[in-house]
C-alpha cells in the first residue's frame, strides 16, 4: 500500500500520454509521484519495510507503465536507433550525420525529427551495439526503451546487493528504484544513461570485494565507459579502490582501446560529433549559465583578444595565434574557467577509499561544474544519493522536470526556471554538503 500513491501518479503520466504538449498536468504527475517517493522513502526506513522483492516489483511496474510512452520530452531514442540503423547498414555513424547525402536512403518518417542531424552520432561502441541490436527487432522503438530498463532494473538489483553488503538498510534503494525521474527518463523517455549507470554500479560492487575481482571491475568500468564516456573521469578513483590499481588501469585501458580503435581509425582521430559536444552542448549549467553571462557582460572576449593581438605581434607567429580567436566567446571561456573544479571533484573522489562515497562525490559533483545539465544527466548521481540519503540530490531528482519548461513551452531557462530549480538545492546542499551512509 505505500507505494499506492506512486503508480497512481506514473498512471496519470501514461494516461497524459503526449507529454510535451501537456506540460502542466506532467510535471503535476511528477510533484505528486516525488510527494510520494518522500512518503514511500520514509515509510520503507521504518521496521517492517518492504522487502527486496517487493521493492523490485514495484520497480518494475512503475517502468511498465512508462514504457509505452512517446518519446515526446526527448528525442535522443530515435537518434539512437537511427545510428544503430546506420550502423547495421554497415555505414559509420560516426562519419557519416543524418543530414549526410551517404545515408539519404536510410531516410524514414522520424528521420524529421532527429536532433542534430548535422552532427555525426558521440555515442561510444557498446551503445552503437545496443542500438544496432534494437534497431534489427521488431518495434525497435519498444525494443530499445525495455533493453535500457532491463539495465535500469539490474541497477536496482544490485543497489539492493550494496546495500545489504554495507549493512544499510535496503529501504534506502526505494529513493531510485522507486523514483519517478528515473522511471520517466529511462522507461518512459529512453535514455542510453541506464546503461552507463548499470555499468557504474556493478564496477562499485565489485571493488567492494577486492581484491579479487579486478578484472571484473575493469571490465564493468570498460563497459560504463563504452556505454557513455562520463564514467571515464571515475577511474582513477575505481582503480585506488580496487587495491591493484595499475593492473586495474591498464584492463580497463586495453579494452577501450580496443573498442575504440576502429572509430578513430575510420574518422582520422577524435570523432566530429564528439568536438562537437564538447564545444557546442550547453544547457543548464548551475555554475556556467551565470557565469558566461557574467563573463559577456564584463567584456571579457575583449580582453582575451586584446591579449591574443599582443602575443601575435609580439611572437610573430600569426598562424598560430589566429587559431585561437574562433575559440574566444563567454560560453568557452566559462567552460575552460569551469575546468578545474572538474579537475577538484576527480581529485576529491580518488581520495576517498569508500567507493560509495567516492562516486557520490564524482558523479554528484561533476554536474555542478558543467555546461550541460539535462534532467536525465542526474541518472548518475541518483544511485548514490539512495544509498547516502543525500536530500540535496533527491530534491534536484523533483525539481529537474522544470527545465523541460523551456524546451516544450515559450517559458526562458532565465532567470525563474533556473532559479526554481537550483537554489532550493543550493540551499538544501550548503545546510548538508557532505556523502555518507551513516
Amino acid at each position: 500500500m505505500v507505494a499506492l500513491p506512486l503508480v497512481v501518479a506514473h498512471v496519470g503520466l501514461l494516461v497524459t500520454w503526449d507529454l510535451a504538449s501537456r506540460p502542466v498536468a506532467m510535471l503535476l504527475c511528477l510533484g505528486a509521484g516525488a510527494v510520494a517517493l518522500a512518503y514511500a522513502g520514509r515509510r520503507s526506513a521504518r521496521p517492517g519495510g518492504p522487502t527486496a522483492a517487493g521493492i523490485l516489483l514495484v520497480a518494475v511496474v512503475l517502468r511498465v507503465l512508462l514504457l509505452p510512452l512517446p518519446p515526446t520530452l526527448s528525442e535522443d531514442v530515435l537518434r539512437y536507433l537511427w545510428d544503430g540503423k546506420v550502423a547495421g547498414a554497415g555505414l559509420n555513424p560516426y562519419r557519416w550525420a543524418p543530414d549526410a547525402p551517404q545515408v539519404e536512403p536510410l531516410r524514414d518518417a522520424d528521420w524529421q525529427r532527429l536532433p542534430h542531424r548535422h552532427v555525426p552520432t558521440v555515442y561510444p561502441p557498446l551503445a552503437m551495439a545496443v542500438f544496432s541490436i534494437a534497431a534489427r527487432l521488431p518495434a525497435s522503438l519498444l525494443a530499445l526503451k525495455g533493453l535500457l530498463t532491463a539495465a535500469d532494473l539490474a541497477t536496482c538489483v544490485l543497489l539492493l546487493w550494496l546495500a545489504r553488503r554495507r549493512g544499510l538498510p535496503r529501504g534506502r534503494v526505494v529513493w531510485y528504484a522507486w523514483n519517478p525521474l528515473v522511471a520517466l527518463e529511462v522507461a518512459g523517455m529512453g535514455h542510453v544513461d541506464a546503461l552507463g549507470v548499470a555499468a557504474v554500479v556493478a564496477t562499485v560492487c565489485l571493488v567492494t570485494v577486492r581484491p579479487r575481482r579486478v578484472a571484473a571491475a575493469a571490465t564493468t568500468a570498460a563497459a560504463a565507459v563504452l556505454a557513455k564516456l562520463v564514467p571515464v573521469l571515475a577511474l582513477p578513483a575505481f582503480a585506488r579502490q580496487s587495491g591493484r590499481p595499475w593492473l586495474f588501469l591498464a584492463l580497463c585501458a586495453a579494452l577501450v582501446a580496443v573498442a575504440c580503435a576502429p572509430v578513430i581509425v575510420a574518422t582520422g582521430g577524435v570523432p566530429q560529433g564528439l568536438v562537437a559536444y564538447g564545444v557546442s552542448w550547453e544547457f543548464n549549467g548551475p555554475l556556467w549559465e551565470p557565469l558566461w553571462r557574467l563573463l559577456d557582460r564584463i567584456e571579457l572576449s575583449a580582453a582575451v583578444e586584446r591579449l591574443l593581438d599582443r602575443l601575435k605581434q609580439g611572437s610573430g607567429e600569426h598562424e598560430f595565434w589566429n587559431r585561437f580567436y574562433p575559440y574566444n566567446y563567454p560560453q568557452l571561456l566559462a567552460k575552460l574557467l569551469l575546468a578545474p573544479g572538474l579537475l577538484a571533484v576527480v581529485l576529491l573522489a580518488w581520495r576517498r577509499s569508500d567507493p560509495v562515497i567516492a562516486a557520490g562525490i564524482l558523479f554528484g559533483g561533476l554536474p555542478l561544474f558543467s555546461a550541460t545539465v539535462y534532467p536525465w544527466y542526474l541518472l548518475w548521481a541518483l544511485p548514490w544519493a539512495a544509498l547516502c540519503r543525500q536530500p540535496a540530490w533527491l530534491l534536484l531528482a523533483a525539481l529537474a522536470p522544470l527545465s523541460y519548461l523551456p524546451q516544450v513551452t515559450e517559458t526562458p531557462l532565465m532567470p525563474w526556471v533556473f532559479l526554481a530549480v537550483w537554489v532550493p538545492f543550493a540551499v538544501l546542499l550548503s545546510a548538508r554538503p557532505r556523502w555518507s551512509t551513516a
